[in-house]
């Protein structure tokens, strides 16, 4: 299986669970901490700029974001948790959206789950691994934002993560940078294997 990563489109939001699009093939989520670089992840993986919304401010992505690719597999970006500059209301709504979508019955393939790699995991990103593994729901840890550190000090800061994150030594980890394009070949390649197994 072969995916034109340039061949990509936004498809829909949801800002419920009522309005997620009905399953049509592998999809691959992508979450994180507001503000670790979701879109812009997912813009740099599809050749793009501006195709994922980003935004300076935590919390700009409050809905279900799906984006369809060569029609092989749809990348899934869902809100933020933790802090975010929103309201109350809204804030309250994200951990049952995201909740909602990871448990629901669709082909997820693959859910990638962001991580700042210049900062130690926090407890809700631990939460989400224990999630993740509890449900039995594929993951891998992409590190964000590697540009900021040397190569040798991003793997060190990975390592150093071993005792705060649950079975560490069994989870795929990749260390990414949207900004010069570190580990996405690795982490496109990732995706093309996982969606090509539901053929």
């Amino acid at each position: 299986m072969s995916v034109n990563w340039n061949n990509a489109a936004f498809e829909l939001s949801a800002a419920k669970l009522s309005q997620l699009p009905q399953p049509a093939g592998p999809e691959v989520a992508f979450v994180g901490r507001s503000n670790v670089g979701k879109s812009s992840l997912i813009n740099r993986v599809l050749n793009r700029k501006k195709l994922a919304r980003t935004s300076a401010t935590p919390g700009k992505t409050a809905t279900i974001n799906f984006y369809g690719v060569d029609n092989t597999v749809k990348l899934v970006d869902l809100p933020g948790y933790g802090y975010a500059k929103v309201g109350k209301a809204t804030r309250s709504q994200w951990p049952s959206l995201i909740g909602s979508y990871l448990s629901a019955d669709r082909e997820l393939v693959l859910t990638v789950l962001l991580m700042d790699i210049r900062h130690e995991p926090s407890r809700l990103d631990v939460s989400m691994v224990d999630y993740l593994i509890e449900s039995q729901i594929p993951f891998l840890i992409a590190f964000t934002k590697a540009d900021k550190l040397s190569k040798t000090a991003a793997e060190k800061q990975v390592q150093s993560f071993a005792s705060l994150i649950p079975c560490f030594d069994k989870i795929t980890k990749l260390i990414t940078s949207s900004e010069n394009g570190t580990g996405i070949e690795q982490l496109r390649a990732v995706i093309t294997d996982v969606a090509s197994e539901t053929e």
